[in-house]
């Protein structure tokens, strides 16, 4: 499966996904198309703390120009309908979309019951993201449990990702395996999951912020399969120090794989977020116009 295949299963063309043939997947054209957008992990003080609302963060990424925000679950109120319905209405409104949730997930289960927990637990956020309107959900592989080897680890997320990839196939939504540590925190391992588990509905969710081992590299291993990507201020140099992220660098090997899909900031430094996300922000649109016309 190539990066083709995959932008050709987003929602917006799941019907012609269903009906193409290999052949005309591949001849998918290839240009970039970047947009830039928000994780709403950067304002996770002000979320957890009740000073800024989802629907606020909605407004404000309008305002600062984004198209859209990857949606942080973890501190939704709940998922009634009055939440969920009023979110979307709110983003409709700013004309901002909700194209990704991000959810918590630990699919290294040891035990059969564990993983079959983990499952339901995906297939609940899959109907959230429905409900949202969001065609990807971000979920993690999680830590190798003690007495365990990477191998079986591998074993247990692929049978957890193909078992929700089928519930996910039939709402449209993709799953996204973060790089993040643990068993993914190799892009040839995440690489290994995506191969085994052989859905067009899993992909890669490319955190350019947590390889550790010459992370341009393994950066570009992960574009051809990326179905979003999140954009850090910071990046490990050759020594493991953090150094400020090559921007320029990234965008170009996204617009030379023919990426199409949003860049959403992800930004966990010391400067507040009320200031340093709207500067970055402004770079990253003229980065994302730049390099989508490259």
């Amino acid at each position: 499966m190539d990066r083709r295949e995959l932008l050709l299963s987003l929602p917006a063309a799941a019907a012609v996904l269903s009906t193409c043939s290999k052949p005309a997947l591949a001849a998918a054209a290839t240009k970039a198309r970047l947009k830039p957008a928000v994780c709403a992990y950067s304002y996770r003080e002000a979320l957890k703390a009740k000073t800024m609302t989802y629907e606020d963060l909605l407004r404000l990424t309008a305002d600062m120009g984004a198209d859209g925000v990857d949606m942080t679950v973890y501190w939704f109120p709940d998922t009634s309908d009055q939440f969920l319905n009023s979110l979307r209405r709110t983003a409709y409104k700013a004309n901002v979309s909700i194209y990704s949730i991000a959810v918590r997930t630990v699919m290294t289960q040891p035990t059969p019951e564990l993983r079959t927990k983990e499952i339901a637990d995906v297939k609940k956020w899959v109907d959230v993201a429905v409900r949202l309107g969001a065609g990807h959900i971000r979920v993690f592989g999680g830590a190798v449990p003690k007495g365990a080897t990477d191998d079986q680890a591998v074993d247990w997320v692929v049978e957890v990702l193909q078992r929700s990839s089928e519930y996910a196939a039939s709402k449209g939504v993709i799953l996204g395996l973060e790089d993040h540590g643990g068993i993914t925190a190799r892009a040839e391992t995440v690489l290994k999951i995506i191969r085994k588990v052989n859905s067009p509905w899993v992909a890669v969710n490319l955190d350019t912020g947590n390889f550790n081992v010459d992370p341009y590299k393994e950066i570009e291993m992960c574009l051809p399969y990326a179905a979003n990507v999140q954009l850090k201020v910071l990046i490990r140099d050759e020594t493991g120090k953090r150094v400020e992220s090559d921007w320029n660098r990234i965008l170009k090997m996204l617009s030379q794989t023919g990426y199409r899909g949003y860049l959403a900031l992800e930004y966990e430094d010391k400067e507040p977020p009320e200031t340093a996300v709207p500067r970055l922000i402004a770079k990253l649109r003229k980065l994302t116009a730049k390099y989508s016309a490259a």
